[in-house]
């Protein structure tokens, strides 16, 4: 398995922490880290639709909009297909130092409901062709609010190996790093003064 993920030393957070620790920031409403060690969940209400915040979601051209540093720098393709069902594979340009710089990651979608989920798990196709996975995951969840949609943001570490997760030190950010992700996304749907 060559699946890269390496610690944020970069990203401005401390991987070590495993709990949400002090006040909640505006719009944001973090769950799961102190009930389950396997995975963060963070909410924040933005003000679109569910249509607009899955459309953005489910275009691998937008997905470095979601990303609150520059981890993520856009898609491997000049022109990428829109994500429309479940098996479907998009490929990602990311970059870190602790994973050396450059890197590709190929991720499939593994829950697809138009406005409502979107789901996928990053990995790295081995030599074979096979698409490796390291077994951690990304979610969103929509719900239609009064304000626009409620967005719930998952990530899942639950299925990786133990030996990988001692590789690549997961969880490798603070729940911290989901709700500045939520925040980038809000930006993204065009509420600039969101933070």
């Amino acid at each position: 398995m060559t699946t890269a993920h390496p610690s944020p030393d970069d990203a401005g957070t401390d991987p070590t922490r495993a709990e949400h620790v002090g006040p909640t920031p505006a719009g944001t409403d973090p769950v799961g880290p102190t009930q389950d060690p396997d995975r963060y969940v963070v909410s924040r209400t933005v003000a679109a639709a569910p249509p607009e915040v899955f459309a953005l979601l489910s275009d691998p051209a937008r997905h470095h909009e979601t990303e609150p540093t520059d981890w993520v720098r856009g898609p491997l393709e000049s022109d990428p297909a829109p994500i429309t069902e479940v098996g479907q594979v998009f490929g990602i340009e990311m970059f870190h130092e602790n994973a050396g710089g450059r890197y590709d990651m190929h991720n499939r979608v593994i829950a697809l409901e138009p406005d409502r989920t979107i789901s996928w798990e990053p990995g790295q196709y081995e030599a074979d062709g096979s698409l490796g996975t390291g077994g951690w995951t990304w979610r969103y969840d929509l719900a239609p609010t009064d304000e626009g949609t409620r967005v719930t943001l998952t990530y899942d570490w639950s299925a990786v190996p133990p030996a990988l997760r001692g590789e690549f030190g997961l969880p490798p950010f603070a729940p911290e790093f989901l709700e500045q992700s939520l925040k980038a996304l809000d930006r993204a749907l065009g509420d600039p003064g969101a933070g």
